[in-house]
């Protein structure tokens, strides 16, 4: 299979077949896709103005859709980057095992579905590297009472596809080490609550 330089630069090429280039671009988001590979292609296609069902759709289009996942690709690695170098340090420092903080990021090695959204058609409107950018930020400072990425406080739990809490404002799955036990506890229905030292 051809890595994501390669299928971009087969996006990009002037004179391939417009269904080749656009298949070139879906099959990236196997490679690359922050939202899930449904969530995401949707959100290109909402943003570009692309018919999702379009087999030959404007080259520039999909152009402006590539560049958006390329940036955001580059916002990813730079965090893929940074993360490899502070597990470096804390090797040396005789730290093996990384902490619970850490999870998030093994489940979502290489950005796909770093933010996950459970319903491929609601994903936040903004462009893509300034989601991730939010949501590296909010990891970095530590866990907040909201969503990282639109700042709003309806958090559900939801259990398909994978149980976790779900911001109800813009549809992605908001990493744990995101929020705060409270905030955590909230989301949770009754019976995924853990019990609380009166009740134990």
């Amino acid at each position: 299979m051809a890595g994501f330089r390669g299928l971009a630069r087969q996006v990009r090429d002037p004179l391939g077949d417009l269904a080749l280039r656009r298949h070139s671009l879906r099959k990236c988001l196997e490679i690359f896709a922050p939202y899930g590979h449904r969530a995401t292609w949707d959100h290109l296609c909402a943003r570009h103005g692309i018919d999702p069902e379009d087999r030959a759709p404007d080259p520039e289009r999909l152009m402006r859709a590539l560049d958006e996942l390329e940036e955001a690709r580059a916002v990813w690695l730079a965090y893929e980057a940074g993360f490899a170098e502070r597990r470096r340090r804390e090797k040396h420092a005789g730290l093996r095992r990384p902490g619970a903080f850490d999870d998030w990021h093994r489940r979502t090695w290489g950005g796909h579905g770093v933010a996950r959204c459970v319903d491929p058609g609601v994903h936040p409107t903004e462009p893509l590297a300034e989601v991730l950018r939010r949501l590296i930020a909010a990891l970095g400072s530590g866990p907040g009472a909201a969503c990282p990425v639109c700042g709003g406080v309806g958090i559900e739990w939801r259990r398909e596809p994978a149980a976790g809490p779900v911001c109800t404002g813009c549809g992605i799955t908001v990493p744990r080490p995101a929020l705060t036990d409270r905030a955590l506890a909230r989301a949770r229905p009754p019976r995924f609550a853990r019990p609380t030292a009166a009740a134990a």
